[in-house]
């Protein structure tokens, strides 16, 4: 396993919408937030890209406020769908190959379905995939947990927002270091 690298890791963030994240544990929907405002943020300081999709926005509503803000801020694209897995969104594919990228940061809802079956398929696509067990959540913990074993099984790194993050940076000095320390305070 080597070092990540911004500008060849995207952050993926799958369907942090209003109404999935209404039924979500509180506890995990604080953690999901608070990991998203520190991925999104940190590869908009880094220069790594980031995507973003929303599940049949209709009836599930659009991304949380405070998530949607950090990704305009980050001039993110966002991919509506109806497909469970992002890459079958249209255009999403597309748009992550034109990043070059060769890793994948995948964080969102529900880990069990629309995280697990990305992270299936950005696998098997080639790329090095990483899901932050903060940054995930489902509405029952033991789906959750079910669906971090399944992305483990299909490939993908367990970590952390902030491991991310501070691997990015690998090493404590310069402007770089003091905004995303700001985020993890």
């Amino acid at each position: 396993m080597q070092r990540l690298d911004p500008q060849r890791t995207a952050v993926v963030v799958v369907d942090i919408q209003e109404r999935l994240a209404a039924v979500m544990p509180a506890e995990q929907r604080a953690r999901v937030e608070r990991a998203a405002r520190i991925l999104i943020e940190g590869a908009r300081v880094l220069g790594a890209p980031v995507i973003a999709t929303e599940q049949y926005p209709k009836g599930l509503g659009p991304t949380l406020p405070s998530i949607s803000d950090s990704l305009k801020a980050a001039d993110a694209p966002c991919f509506e769908k109806l497909a469970f897995s992002a890459c079958d969104a249209s255009g999403f594919a597309d748009r992550l190959a034109a990043t070059g990228v060769t890793a994948a940061v995948v964080l969102g809802m529900e880990t069990h379905v629309c995280v697990y079956q990305t992270v299936r398929d950005l696998v098997a696509r080639g790329l090095e995939v990483y899901v932050p067990v903060d940054g995930v959540a489902s509405r029952q913990e033991d789906h959750r947990e079910v669906g971090l074993g399944l992305c483990e099984k299909a490939g993908a790194i367990r970590t952390t927002a902030e491991t991310v993050v501070f691997d990015w940076l690998a090493q404590a000095s310069g402007d770089a270091f003091k905004q995303v320390s700001k985020l993890v305070r």
